[in-house]
């Protein structure tokens, strides 16, 4: 019950704090905070229980499979000793529907990530949130809720639907409390995650009737469609389908038009949420997902996406560095960003995988941050016109010292831990793309360009000569220093990412039972020729692999 709590916690812990925001907005605030921390303290402890010490890796999988063993058949499919804790009971049975949510290295990462994300984005909205403050917190909480879902289901139907669940409360989160264009920003959202969930829902429904006819074993869940075989091009629209609703999440040039409006509009709470959560359900459904479920159809599409990745790295940087508004420019640096994810999920090999789960974390923190720092002068100058700012240095060193260490881990700076992801990213597609490669590492010389201008225009330069004026509201803080809950936020996105700088070990060990089973599940590309397959039918890896045997369903 563990997987069910971590979902049921922030959802119920969202409603209480609706219904105390009638007669507190203190308390309101302290129950949602309460609930997210509970969550990420579940999530720490069954990290801690399967991934560090005696319980770690492999062997602590294959202990917990005959655990499992119980819940319909989950823990004997192929794959299934990856996951080391699954629940899975009957939804609507007569469609082959189950509620099967289970969790692995990457869940649990992903899990982690989802709370200690809300909890920042609940803190940065303690004093300036004003309005509806109840139905507020509500949203927040409906947001992790259904992102944990996401990240644990594990039947195909299931995850669409927490997919598709997620929308509205982010949808609300912008129109509802963004800025001057919240509404337009937000129905735009809409538009393009609808779009391309619904296309992912046609691939889904596909998938079903495809594996059903060749096994007669019609099922939504993954570890039993793993290994489904397609004729022609029926996998590569498949996977189309899949792709396009990931990228759009992502997001990918040029599905990646919703972002910057989504961010600019949206107050720093919903910019966080969305830099640090939303646009990692594109990464995750690609890893979980799109290539082990169509191997060789993404084999075939592999440089078409890698090119996508490529452009968007450099189309990113150089927008972020043409922008005078201080979220917009944020903004286009993400697109930056998921561009080494993109192709390092298309490079698909050790190096690139464990690259691309620490560019996941890293992003979430040094970006999520950056948000954190343009709210924090938003509040206090009532502007994110960069033209607005300057010479603050003097006034505001501590946030200036604060947001320069996020500009420099944005930029890739070495000891912070996305230098340690971009490398490893650009290591493992230079084995399988050398262009790409290369071409993609100009990217890190364009994050120095956009990184330093962002620091000299906010912090050094001239003082405009007259700043806007608004009250202090927030009380344990000066004119112009940081509040201790404020500190705190900052301080635990730095020390995470010098953390990860120094010591990558903490995620890639987490992630190795994961990546050596999605290795399994499609052939690691680790040289620059393709590895030898049948036409038309998903490759086969060297060595046996358990996403390719005969489930009990019949599935090949």
């Amino acid at each position: 019950m563990s997987l069910v709590l971590l979902i049921a916690i922030p959802f119920a812990g969202g409603l209480l704090a609706w219904l105390a925001a009638r007669w507190s907005v203190a308390a309101c605030r302290w129950v949602a905070l309460a609930a997210s921390l509970a969550g990420l303290g579940l999530a720490v402890v069954l990290w801690a229980r399967y991934f560090t010490g005696s319980g770690t890796g492999v062997e602590a999988a294959a202990a917990s499979a005959g655990s499992t063993a119980g819940t319909a058949g989950a823990a004997a499919a192929p794959g299934a000793d990856a996951f080391v804790l699954h629940f899975d009971v009957p939804w609507i049975p007569q469609a082959g529907i189950r509620f099967h949510l289970a969790i692995d290295g990457l869940s649990l990462i992903m899990l982690m990530l989802t709370f200690a994300v809300v909890t920042l984005a609940l803190l940065s909205s303690w004093t300036t949130l004003r309005r509806r403050t109840g139905l507020f917190h509500f949203q927040l909480m409906w947001a992790a809720a259904s992102l944990a879902g996401v990240f644990m289901a594990l039947d195909l139907f299931l995850f669409y639907f927490f997919f598709e669940m997620m929308l509205v409360p982010f949808f609300f989160l912008i129109a509802l409390w963004g800025h001057e264009q919240r509404r337009r920003a937000a129905i735009k959202f809409f538009i393009y995650t609808q779009a391309g969930g619904l296309l992912m829902l046609i691939s889904i429904v596909a998938l079903y009737f495809v594996h059903g006819r060749q096994s007669g074993d019609y099922t939504f869940d993954y570890l039993r469609l793993l290994g489904t075989s397609f004729s022609g091009s029926t996998g590569l629209l498949l996977m189309l389908g899949f792709f396009a609703a990931f990228a759009v999440k992502l997001p990918a040039v040029p599905l990646h038009g919703w972002l910057p409006d989504a961010h600019s509009q949206a107050n720093t709470a919903g910019s966080v949420l969305l830099a640090g959560l939303l646009i990692k359900v594109g990464a995750y459904g690609m890893l979980r997902f799109l290539i082990p479920l169509f191997p060789q159809a993404a084999f075939d599409f592999r440089d078409i996406a890698m090119g996508l990745g490529v452009a968007g790295i450099l189309y990113g940087a150089l927008m972020a560095f043409a922008q005078t508004d201080l979220k917009r420019m944020v903004a286009y640096t993400s697109v930056s960003h998921m561009g080494f994810v993109l192709l390092g999920v298309f490079a698909w090999n050790e190096l690139a995988l464990q690259g691309v789960v620490l560019q996941i974390v890293c992003h979430a923190f040094s970006t999520g941050g950056l948000f954190l720092v343009a709210g924090a002068l938003e509040e206090r100058l009532g502007t994110r016109d960069l033209g607005g700012m300057g010479g603050l240095w003097a006034r505001l060193s501590t946030l200036g010292g604060f947001g320069m260490v996020l500009a420099m881990a944005a930029m890739g700076l070495p000891a912070l831990g996305n230098f340690v992801a971009e490398f490893l990213i650009l290591l493992g597609t230079f084995q399988v793309n050398r262009p790409a490669a290369i071409v993609a590492s100009l990217g890190l010389v364009l994050a120095t360009v956009y990184a330093l201008s962002l620091v000299q225009r906010v912090f050094h330069g001239q003082e405009p000569v007259t700043l806007p004026a608004t009250p202090d509201r927030q009380s344990g803080r000066g004119r112009w220093g940081l509040s201790v809950r404020e500190l705190v936020m900052f301080a635990v996105a730095v020390v995470v990412l010098l953390w990860l700088g120094l010591y990558p070990q903490t995620l890639i060990n987490t992630m190795r039972p994961t990546s050596d089973f999605l290795l399994r599940t499609a052939p690691a590309a680790t040289t620059l020729d393709p590895p030898a397959t049948t036409q038309g039918a998903a490759p086969e890896p060297a060595a046996p692999s358990p996403a390719a045997a005969t489930t009990s369903g019949g599935a090949p």
